[in-house]
């Protein structure tokens, strides 16, 4: 490493933190503020706390939201896995043109515009009675990130060694059994990681939310915090108490998986 490599690396880390850090303090701050200081020009950082935006924010919709989003995401996270795992196992085992053409439609779907399905799936969950409900979100979300999950889990599986599965066959394990108890464990940390960014993805979906569910009072945390810009202005410290309030969950959710998510992505990018 050069001598100029540690003053680099930590301005880098001092202006990512300013560039990140002071947005999320700026958040923070207002949303402890009143209507009147965020108005007002001479109390950025001096003014009086309130907790009015955060009492607002307890007695209103939240935790329907909190529950709708949460649903939403296990949901999706869950049936993501479920088909993507076998799907990217498979098309890790398999050479040829089937391969080709699989992974081709795979980023071909990854690269669809979101706004150019929602008409489409609009009409396929009005047919399958699937709007307004939490099954049509979630099956509306699966078929978004499945692509995506697809793509990310195939590393994992192609670096299972080959030797392995083979030492499995000669013992008399099936497809399935090896697929089940060899190559699913080894790429279990590749299962987590890409189960993990599905979820927070599928935590923070707003497109599908706000068109599938045609009734207001069944909107999950992204769009409840939409609906605090209306015509008539914008409830800034609600805004943002709601935003800090949305965050915790993913804050959660990241600190506890962080390493593994850390190891994962490095082997999937080094594989």
């Amino acid at each position: 490493m050069s001598p100029k490599a540690g003053p680099v690396a930590v301005l880098v880390k001092i202006l990512l933190t300013l560039m990140y850090g002071v947005p999320i303090l700026w958040i923070v701050l207002t949303s402890f503020k009143s209507s009147a200081d965020v108005i007002g020009t001479s109390s950025s950082l001096l003014f009086r706390p309130t907790t009015e935006a955060y009492v607002k924010a307890f007695n209103g919709e939240l935790f329907a939201a909190l529950g709708q989003s949460a649903t939403i995401a296990i949901g999706t996270t869950a049936i993501v896995l479920l088909v993507a795992v076998p799907a990217a196992y498979g098309l890790a085992r398999t050479k040829g043109w089937l391969t080709s053409v699989g992974l081709g439609l795979l980023i071909v779907l990854q690269m669809t515009p979101q706004t150019a399905t929602v008409i489409p799936l609009f009409e396929v969950l009005g047919n399958w009675v699937l709007l307004d409900s939490v099954a049509g979100v979630i099956l509306a979300d699966a078929a978004l990130l499945t692509p995506f999950a697809t793509l990310l889990l195939r590393p994992f599986f192609r670096a299972v060694p080959p030797q392995l599965e083979e030492a499995g066959a000669i013992d008399g394990a099936g497809m399935f059994r090896t697929f089940w108890s060899i190559a699913l464990p080894v790429a279990r940390n590749g299962v987590f990681t890409v189960g993990t960014l599905t979820f927070l993805l599928a935590w923070g979906e707003f497109l599908y939310a706000v068109n599938f569910f045609l009734s207001p009072g069944q909107y999950p945390l992204s769009a409840l915090l939409a609906m605090q810009v209306s015509a008539f202005g914008i409830d800034w410290p609600g805004l943002m108490a709601l935003a800090v309030l949305t965050s915790i969950p993913i804050l959660v959710v990241f600190l506890s998986t962080y390493r593994l998510l850390r190891d994962g992505l490095t082997v999937g990018a080094v594989k």
